[in-house]
């Protein structure tokens, strides 16, 4: 293998690439890269065998050829290479880059002995816009749960609604809700889910075409986002997605509109005093306010008044700071609706004319 490239055009997709490669050390081989040049173009692959990622770029190719490399020495170097023109050079088992005033060599493992990323991309079943994952999976998958003891809750439900697909996800404690997304979904057949980490990863391509290309293979049970030179693989969750609708509450005896700014600013002063109390903020609903409250014995206790428009009872309910501050930064809307049942029921966050979305937390019970 000999081959010539541009040191920019490889710097830009390493970094997304080393999220890829394992940390573990189980195999040596996942610890490195997968060079293959053919065709013009450099392939580079990564795989810690829960996810995989490849991406490609333009190469001047004197001999094809393919290699593995240990990937973070290979980031590692060339993240401190500008802009020069890069040659690499397969001798045997040692692979040789050179650049305008630098020299390098690397040993290597067979490219036989990578795995392969996916024998089959499978059907197409949604071609969507990058723009609308990024707006509506944002508000979602910081729900999922992040350990594994409940497979299903650590992924992210994609199943087909009236109007499109819905996306779920949920932890236990907290569950997101997002309808109407991704409108051409004729060939998603059958639920499914998908691991939250593949769908944050998904978030962080960076590539100049908007179109994103989502595949499933059900012979190897994977996932397979494809945009522009960048392929993303990851295996489905084979789990049963629990019953998310019965939990959500169909009627409230308090609605409360409110500034998200304004709301998401009295949550973070309050916060300072909730770190030492389990992390609890309250709301205390009255009818043209709602006092944001944490209290703490060894420290004090911080109030905040905001301005809101009341329907129904007044109300009081208490929560987890954190849960709190994660959806009102996913959600970047000026106006929500709050609604709840009492405190010792889930409040309900809702985007204000926008029917398609929800996020409910369960509350804390506060000893008074």
């Amino acid at each position: 293998m000999k081959i010539t490239f541009l040191s920019d055009n490889l710097q830009g997709k390493i970094s997304f690439l080393n999220h890829a490669v394992s940390t573990r050390g189980q195999l040596p081989i996942l610890s490195n890269f997968l060079l293959e040049a053919a065709n013009g173009k450099l392939t580079i692959s990564a795989t810690d065998l829960e996810i995989g990622i490849s991406s490609t770029i333009p190469v001047n190719i004197e001999k094809e050829g393919s290699v593995t490399i240990p990937a973070k020495n290979f980031s590692d170097l060339l993240s401190n290479i500008v802009s020069q023109k890069i040659t690499l050079t397969l001798d045997g088992e040692t692979l040789n880059l050179t650049g305008e005033k630098i020299k390098a060599s690397f040993q290597t493992m067979p490219s036989e002995d990578f795995p392969k990323l996916y024998e089959e991309k499978g059907e197409e079943i949604i071609n969507v816009k990058k723009s609308e994952i990024e707006e509506f999976i944002s508000r979602i998958v910081f729900a999922a749960a992040i350990d594994s003891s409940r497979p299903a809750l650590s992924g992210v439900l994609l199943d087909k609604d009236k109007e499109g697909a819905l996306l779920v996800a949920t932890d236990g404690y907290r569950l997101s809700l997002q309808k109407n997304v991704f409108r051409t979904t004729e060939g998603l057949e059958k639920p499914l889910v998908v691991p939250a980490r593949i769908i944050k990863e998904l978030l962080s391509i960076k590539e100049e075409t908007d179109g994103v290309k989502i595949f499933v293979s059900e012979k190897n049970n994977q996932i397979i986002f494809v945009q522009n030179e960048t392929v993303l693989v990851g295996r489905l969750i084979d789990a049963e997605y629990p019953d998310y609708e019965k939990i959500i509450p169909t009627e409230f005896s308090t609605k409360v509109e409110i500034e998200r700014d304004v709301l998401q600013n009295a949550i973070k002063i309050c916060s300072v005093f909730a770190r030492e109390t389990a992390n609890i903020i309250k709301f205390t609903i009255e009818k043209e306010k709602m006092i944001v409250s944490a209290n703490s014995p060894s420290v004090g206790e911080d109030i905040v008044d905001v301005d809101v428009k009341t329907t129904g009872e007044e109300n009081e309910i208490a929560f987890n700071a954190k849960y709190l501050l994660d959806v009102l930064s996913a959600v970047n809307k000026e106006t929500l609706i709050f609604e709840m049942n009492g405190p010792l029921n889930p409040g309900v966050f809702r985007i204000k004319g926008d029917s398609s979305f929800l996020h409910l937390i369960m509350p804390i019970r506060v000893q008074e």
